[in-house]
């Protein structure tokens, strides 16, 4: 007895098509559950799509990965079939393929730019994974019980069907192109059309980068390391501190384990947590020259990355201690206003590499700042705060408290 098919459909401001589109998928497949992810649609795309008999998610305005993340958990077990909002055309033959990934490739082209983004897309695929992908953009595409615990959750916005495809041969299922005489709305060599295929493409190179999991289960491009390209009119010995310190954070992003808190780590011995406990500190001293100055610094880096478990947090609280803080935080601030909105809409995470970087740029401006007296007072403040986000969550203190609250949810999605 075959698995069950539920049809995976993105859809945003898709009014005038949603509706035609489920139609003609009930026709097609008649026992299969259709769930559109309406992701963030200002039109009637949601109430469209019930008329024509589907199941309807509604999501703030993510992204398509995401859209179809948060939809697929709607889903029950079972085989799926992803199909984009503006399919014209049969997609039986798909489910035909014995592939745990079916990949649709489209006969005949239409519409399109230059190739860009499409050529990029397909050497990110083969760098990746060495599949040769004729359409690693294509949104039709049947995914086995296996590949869908394989590749979700997906990779966020245009990028979820490039990292679907690597994550489907790395993990040595199947993966077969089918080509089928389909349609969909094209994009042309407009402002529109290329506007699009930019979107495209950073989304491919961005999913096809370390990614990591954030509290609502999507999955997410670490960006924090970039910090390290920040701070120009820092000293010298800033700027390695910060870049050594990004660096640290980022072997913790990519190759920590279960451990949470400095007490998890030390009972575990040989962590990524340990040598970020040993390291930050080591470089804070060496660039600070000053023993106050290293506490300072680590102190600071270890705080904003225990308030970071919320899209925003991090970077408000980095921005408002930027505001009295004089020297390092100030030739950050250009960095930190460039990933906030990608951080606040959960297109991105800062990870530790990010946090601990701008945690640690507070703690060098502190040292500019502060006279000995007003660091010791710092110092004891930071260790206080680490002891209550050690034994407590910070994260759920704020969450309590109704202006912090306020704050913490300003321009995040709902």
């Amino acid at each position: 007895m075959a698995d069950p098919l539920t049809i995976l459909v993105a859809a945003r401001d898709e009014e005038a098509r949603i509706e035609r589109t489920v139609r003609a998928l009930s026709e097609a497949f008649s026992e299969a559950t259709i769930v559109v992810a309406d992701d963030g649609s200002r039109d009637g795309t949601a109430a469209a799509a019930r008329r024509a008999g589907a199941h309807v998610v509604s999501l703030p305005r993510l992204g398509k990965g995401q859209a179809l993340t948060l939809a697929e958990r709607d889903a029950p077990p079972g085989r799926l079939l992803l199909a984009d909002a503006d399919l014209d055309g049969d997609l039986t033959q798909l489910l035909e393929e014995s592939a745990d990934l079916a990949v649709a490739a489209f006969a005949e082209r239409q519409g399109g730019g230059v190739g860009i983004a499409k050529r990029t897309a397909r050497l990110l695929v083969l760098a990746r994974s060495g599949f040769r992908a004729r359409e690693p953009l294509s949104g039709q595409r049947a995914l086995s019980p296996a590949a869908r615990e394989a590749c979700f959750p997906l990779a966020p916005g245009f990028g979820c069907e490039v990292r679907m495809t690597i994550d489907a041969v790395r993990a040595r299922l199947e993966v077969r192109e089918h080509e089928l005489p389909l349609r969909h709305r094209a994009t042309g060599r407009d402002a529109a059309g290329f506007l699009h295929r930019g979107r495209q493409l950073v989304d491919a190179v961005l999913g096809c980068g370390p990614t990591a999991i954030n509290h609502r289960g999507l999955r997410l491009p670490l960006v924090g390391a970039l910090v390290a390209l920040g701070g120009s009119r820092a000293s010298w010995r800033v700027r390695l501190g910060v870049a050594g310190i990004a660096a640290l954070g980022l072997a913790d992003d990519l190759w920590s384990g279960p451990e949470r808190g400095f007490r998890a780590h030390l009972r575990s011995g040989e962590t990524t947590g340990v040598l970020k406990a040993v390291g930050i500190p080591a470089l804070a001293l060496a660039t600070t020259r000053s023993l106050r100055g290293a506490l300072l610094v680590a102190l600071a880096a270890n705080e904003l990355n225990q308030l970071d478990t919320r899209p925003g947090r991090a970077l408000k609280a980095f921005a408002a201690a930027a505001l009295v803080l004089r020297g390092a935080p100030r030739s950050y601030v250009p960095i930190a206003v460039l990933l906030a909105p990608y951080d606040l809409r959960e297109m991105t995470m800062l990870g530790d590499a990010g946090s601990n970087a701008l945690g640690a740029v507070l703690g060098y401006g502190s040292v500019t700042t502060f006279t000995a007296r007003g660091q010791r007072l710092a110092i004891a403040a930071l260790a206080g705060l680490t002891i209550v986000g050690e034994l407590r969550s910070l994260g759920a203190l704020i969450e309590r408290t109704p202006v912090l609250s306020q704050l913490d949810r300003l321009g995040r999605p709902s």
